[in-house]
């Protein structure tokens, strides 16, 4: 499902964060340390290759809803933005935390000229957002931003089973019943 927003196309696909080809950025749902981990930061390290955890070392740690931007290495895109997304009933103010998650990656990405980018769901994993929730505050900060950014003209949620698809569908339908798909 794709709709334009300001000249900036949403889409949501089921597949998988490491595999956006033709995406400039993809988003790592990472962990303070920027380090190889289980889920999304697992598997974008595993396929980007060592020298990803070398450039990370340094920019670590980050807080809850920072973002911080690498190389993409093996992967096939050019960056990697890092985004620590909050813990589900343990980080306080954890809804404004994922919005700045999706918000500052998508600054960060306008700023180094970025034109597209690619998100997992962020939090939703082991730090049990639940998804409806997120899909909501992912899908409203991405589609509010739309308006500010200058230079990204593709963003994509990237979910990873046709359940979280549903979901999200559901959701974004729900936030833009008047457009068209």
């Amino acid at each position: 499902m794709i709709k334009v927003f300001n000249r900036v196309a949403v889409e949501l696909i089921k597949g998988n964060i490491i595999e956006q080809y033709g995406y400039t950025a993809v988003v790592n749902a990472a962990n303070a340390e920027l380090m190889p981990g289980g889920g999304v930061a697992g598997a974008i390290h595993l396929a980007a290759g060592p020298e990803l955890v070398k450039e990370c070392r340094p920019l670590a740690p980050i807080k809850p809803g920072e973002a911080v931007i690498t190389k993409a290495y093996n992967l096939p895109n050019r960056f990697v933005i890092h985004t620590l997304g909050p813990v589900y009933g343990l980080d306080k103010n954890e809804k404004e935390l994922l919005q700045r998650c999706y918000l500052n990656s998508l600054l960060l990405a306008d700023k180094e000229k970025i034109d597209s980018i690619a998100f997992p769901a962020i939090s939703t994993g082991a730090f049990g957002y639940p998804m409806k929730e997120a899909a909501g505050i992912a899908l409203k900060i991405i589609i509010d931003m739309t308006v500010q950014v200058q230079n990204i003209k593709f963003i994509r949620m990237v979910l990873v089973n046709t359940n979280d698809y549903k979901l999200f569908e559901e959701v974004f339908e729900k936030l833009t019943p008047e457009e068209n798909s």
